[in-house]
């Protein structure tokens, strides 16, 4: 018997490279994105688990977990570092910081 695709493999791994790239966009994307390959690849893993000789590419669903895991982390450091930052700086704080910063660089 032919072997089949793991399903959403592909997929898996696409959201997984996308949860790590998109973690800087307030963290919130990089979140989704990784919570919803964690859970296609935690599905795919116990169907794999199941009947192993059926299916091929488990390599990827492995890859984009992992990745997934990463851009979680990363989302979640993010989301906590931007509300420090509010919280403590303010929203004023950090207008007066960009000013700063853009007249250190505006007058070069």
């Amino acid at each position: 018997m032919e072997k089949q695709k793991l399903p959403n493999s592909t997929l898996i791994l696409v959201f997984g490279i996308l949860s790590i790239v998109t973690c800087c966009c307030y963290g919130i994307i990089g979140l989704i994105l990784g919570i919803v390959a964690l859970v296609m690849a935690n599905k795919s893993l116990k169907l794999y688990a199941s009947d192993p000789e059926l299916y091929e590419g488990l390599k990827n669903v492995k890859a984009g977990r992992t990745m997934a895991i990463i851009g979680i982390i990363l989302s979640a450091i993010y989301i906590i570092y931007v509300i420090y930052m509010y919280s403590t700086v303010g929203v004023e704080g950090l207008q007066e910081m960009q000013e700063k910063i853009l007249e250190q660089y505006g007058g070069q």
